[in-house]
């Protein structure tokens, strides 16, 4: 059973997947820092000086009454929250990593159609008489000298 989870693990598939799950994981924070540090506060201001990382509404007071001014305070004092505005930076998360996707699978495709070369034409046929393999251009069959039509 190890020396069949070697196999397994050391598939091309296995390592490339890997690889793809590491890279994408960086990728990940990358667009998070996008998002939370240079996409979002611009409109933040844009739109009166919102900050959506602190958007949030109070299902449940906590042990401190409120108002809390930040998520992290509202959660030190046990209230019950929901986070709106981290769910707003996941979708914009979600939405620019889908373009990104989007782009790199579009540039792939396009490089395969590119490579992509028809067939070659045929440069064989068969003989209508006795079946075997001919050159395309042949008037008559080395196999049975029949007299072949163009």
């Amino acid at each position: 059973m190890l020396k069949e989870f070697k196999e397994f693990a050391m598939k091309g598939n296995v390592l490339d997947m890997a690889v793809g799950i590491i890279i994408g994981a960086a990728f990940g924070a990358i667009v998070k820092s996008l998002v939370s540090d240079i996409l979002m506060p611009p409109i933040g201001i844009l739109l009166g000086n919102v900050d959506f990382s602190n958007l949030f509404l109070i299902i449940k007071s906590g042990t401190a009454p409120g108002p809390y001014a930040t998520i992290a305070e509202a959660q030190k004092a046990g209230a019950v929250t929901v986070n709106y505005g981290l769910f707003i930076n996941n979708i914009i998360s979600f939405v620019i990593v889908a373009f990104a996707v989007f782009l790199v699978v579009r540039s792939v495709n396009t490089l395969r159609r590119q490579q992509e070369t028809p067939p070659p034409a045929p440069s064989t046929r068969e003989c209508p008489f006795c079946l075997s393999s001919i050159p395309m251009n042949a008037s008559r069959c080395p196999h049975c000298t029949s007299e072949l039509k163009g």
